[in-house]
């Protein structure tokens, strides 16, 4: 392999030691891999998936054959009512945003119950001014902090009996923050909670990067609404663009229309070209991920070793595919991610640079040489640039690519210090 990576002796050695050390870890992903495998397979089968379903549709997209059957497998894996998968969601703030638009109305209430939501939904609710907010047309809004990286369930109780709240959301992976991403075990227990006090509040969850990291998803713990992007796990890197929505009929109903339009909600969408990518890169989405995992899993050792503060830890259980690395300097994080560049695909030759990005407060320095535009299933590594200067990785379609582009990485840092 080094033939062609010209990797530092110490590079190869902390490589060599970290494949030995975490053949025990490996071994977990992979039963979780296996799993998740046989239940997208049973999902296929249940929905008799044919190649009929390849087919595609323009204009109104009426009578899409594969297109319902699609979202028949989601609903099989989801164990929901219903589903919506569609290329006419643009991204997973994009779905976020629709879900919200289609469940809300004036005058009601929305309550985040993991903290301040990611950057780019922060115009979506109106956290920060934009004529086009939940709070231009009316709705309210609050949030709870986690508190010591779990959900803060004194003050959820109260805040749940001393007001009327129509959706609680729960966004499961980080964000551009430090806390930890929230496990299934976590969603089950404040879900509980939640609906023990009000069964009638709609909870929400932001599942982006989750999906297939353990054996069971929110839907399966009580979650009303789970929402999600295809050009992450789900996707495996196949999907050319696209989101979902899973959960109850009465909740799903309502986006669609909000996707769409009142009157004709799921009925209208073409598929446009995408019903083979979201079904083969659904079949293909348990072995990425693992493979992604994987990637994380080899980064927070070799990291760990050079001395950074990396979350989670190699040995952690994991709630989804990123990898937290606070690198404490700017030119670390930089070194980093032009390694991650240099390892991929696509547009290796390019030297990434902090830029001004849409959505976001800070200059941003992203690595992605990704198949697909803003596809974070592919490996990639993006970086605010405001301190501790942490970095997050995630990714990786195979674990070969993977770890080669994290060896590259690695190796830049490296040479950094030697240098």
């Amino acid at each position: 392999m080094n033939d062609f990576l010209n990797l530092e002796k110490e590079t190869i050695d902390l490589y060599n030691e970290a494949m030995e050390q975490l053949k025990e870890v490996f071994h977990r992903v992979d039963k979780i891999e296996e799993y998740n495998t046989s239940k997208v397979l049973n999902a296929f089968w249940t929905s008799k998936i044919s190649e009929n379903h390849f087919n595609s549709t323009t204009g109104y997209g009426y009578g899409d054959i594969g297109r319902d059957a699609i979202e028949s497998v989601y609903k099989t894996i989801f164990n929901t009512e219903s589903a919506l998968v569609r290329t006419q969601f643009i991204s997973g703030s994009h779905t976020l945003a629709k879900t919200f638009f289609g469940l809300l109305r004036p005058g009601d209430l929305l309550l985040s119950i993991s903290g301040t939501p990611y950057d780019t939904l922060h115009k979506v609710i109106g956290i920060e001014n934009s004529p086009s907010s939940l709070k231009s047309f009316g709705i309210k809004y609050a949030e709870i902090d986690l508190k010591d990286n779990d959900f803060d369930y004194e003050q959820i109780e109260n805040f749940i009996k001393n007001n009327k709240v129509k959706v609680i959301e729960i966004q499961r992976s980080r964000g551009y923050s430090t806390r930890e991403s929230i496990t299934i075990e976590k969603c089950e227990k404040v879900i509980k909670l939640i609906k023990s006090i009000d069964d009638n509040i709609c909870v929400m969850v932001d599942n982006c990067y989750c999906e297939l990291v353990s054996t069971k998803e929110p839907t399966d713990v009580g979650a009303d609404v789970v929402v999600g992007s295809l050009i992450k796990n789900l996707g495996a890197g196949l999907a050319p663009n696209g989101g979902y929505v899973v959960g109850k009929k009465v909740y799903i109903d309502l986006i669609a229309e909000s996707l769409t339009l009142p009157g004709e909600g799921s009925d209208v969408g073409p598929s446009l070209g995408a019903n083979k990518p979201f079904l083969q890169g659904l079949f293909f989405a348990p072995t990425v991920v693992a493979s992604a995992l994987k990637t994380s899993i080899l980064a927070s050792y070799m990291l760990e070793k050079l001395g950074y503060k990396v979350n989670p830890r190699y040995n952690d259980e994991r709630a989804d595919i990123v990898e937290t690395i606070e690198f404490g300097n700017e030119l670390d994080v930089i070194s980093y991610c032009k390694g991650i560049q240099s390892g991929s695909p696509i547009d290796s030759f390019v030297s990434p640079i902090p830029v001004e990005t849409p959505g976001y407060k800070d200059k941003v320095i992203m690595a992605s040489g990704s198949f697909t535009q803003g596809s974070s299933i592919d490996l990639s590594c993006d970086a605010p640039i405001r301190e501790p200067y942490i970095a997050y990785e995630q990714g990786g379609l195979t674990f070969t690519s993977g770890r080669i582009g994290i060896l590259k990485a690695i190796n830049e840092i490296i040479k950094r210090r030697n240098n």
